[in-house]
């Protein structure tokens, strides 16, 4: 069975109050088992727990002349870029306490890319189920929405890398579960995960895994809302819950009774374009503009996610492939 929830008017305070802890009694500002945090992984912010860092890493960046210069003539004319933006949860993206400024790591990153290339950035908030399409149609430049690279992306859709994120597990902090490296561990549990994302395809797409292991199926349960995947572990209408590496650990050091599980896969994230966008060269140069001096590692250090870092910014590279179990 698949439960899907309807977009709510509250999204903003239903995301930020589960996963900060900062108005609901289901969430507090505690941390998870640190045992399941091994050191040098990428974590959460090393901000106070239920609050989200502040710190300015983009107003000092200058425009890089060499990365401009790969613009359109009509982009450079115009001066300026529309970007699609999913907010779902830190450190990738969320909204401050005044429901309305948007931060987070796509954020910081957009920014930057737009000073870099001398682009004012126009953002609209956009369902992350929306996005993709919307870039086919022309409707905006640019989408963000810790979109991972995968193959069947790739055929509509081109990336220009700057993170490497993934999949990642969580479960009530009294599940036997201590890992989950075979998707044959969830047959019998509900999983819960967010609606169009990488995580439903991988589950759907090996459901006859626990058949052919003899097993009851794994349920999964679909939301559109990250905080109600969240409230539905609380609450225990799922098991475990499956979503973005950074963002499990985040979640897990904003609520008590959860655990971090461990990373399944690891996928390059990108900004995402419309297939053939002319934009992909000048956004590549200038994200590996920022490598080179220094932007780059200090919006990894802000949010706490250092060992997601990638040596290059990539146009497109393959789908980085799954674990054989």
């Amino acid at each position: 069975m698949t439960t899907r929830t309807r977009p709510g008017t509250a999204r903003t305070a239903l995301v930020f109050a589960l996963i900060t802890g900062a108005a609901l009694t289901l969430t507090a500002c505690a941390g998870g088992d640190p045992a399941t945090a091994p050191a040098g992984a990428s974590g959460a912010p090393g901000a106070a727990k239920g609050a989200l860092p502040t710190e300015d890493v983009v107003s000092a960046v200058k425009k890089n002349e060499a990365a401009a210069k790969l613009l359109p003539a009509d982009v450079r004319q115009r001066g300026s870029f529309t970007i699609a933006s999913s907010v779902a949860t830190p450190p990738s993206s969320a909204y401050l306490p005044d429901g309305k400024t948007v931060v987070g790591v796509d954020a910081d990153f957009a920014a930057a890319v737009a000073k870099a290339l001398g682009l004012e950035l126009k953002r609209e908030v956009v369902g992350f189920e929306a996005i993709l399409p919307a870039l086919g149609s022309g409707k905006y430049d640019v989408g963000t929405g810790n979109f991972g690279v995968t193959e069947e992306r790739r055929k509509a859709i081109d990336f220009v890398t700057y993170i490497n994120d993934g999949q990642g597990f969580a479960s009530r902090a009294d599940s036997p579960l201590k890992a989950v490296t075979d998707l044959t561990q969830l047959c019998g549990l509900k999983v819960a995960v967010n609606a169009g994302t990488t995580f439903e395809r991988t589950l759907e797409q090996n459901k006859g895994r626990c058949a052919e292991a003899g097993k009851e199926p794994y349920e999964v349960n679909v939301y559109s809302e990250t905080g109600a995947i969240w409230m539905s572990l609380q609450q225990g209408r799922s098991d475990v819950v499956m979503n973005t590496i950074n963002g499990v650990r985040y979640a897990v050091t904003q609520q008590k009774n959860v655990k971090f599980l461990n990373e399944y896969r690891r996928l390059d994230v990108g900004f995402a374009f419309k297939k053939g966008t002319p934009l992909a060269p000048a956004f590549q140069a200038a994200v590996n503009g920022l490598k080179a001096d220094g932007t780059y590692d200090r919006i990894l250090r802000k949010w706490g996610v250092t060992g997601s870092g990638i040596a290059t910014s990539q146009i497109s590279p393959p789908e980085i492939p799954a674990p054989k179990k």
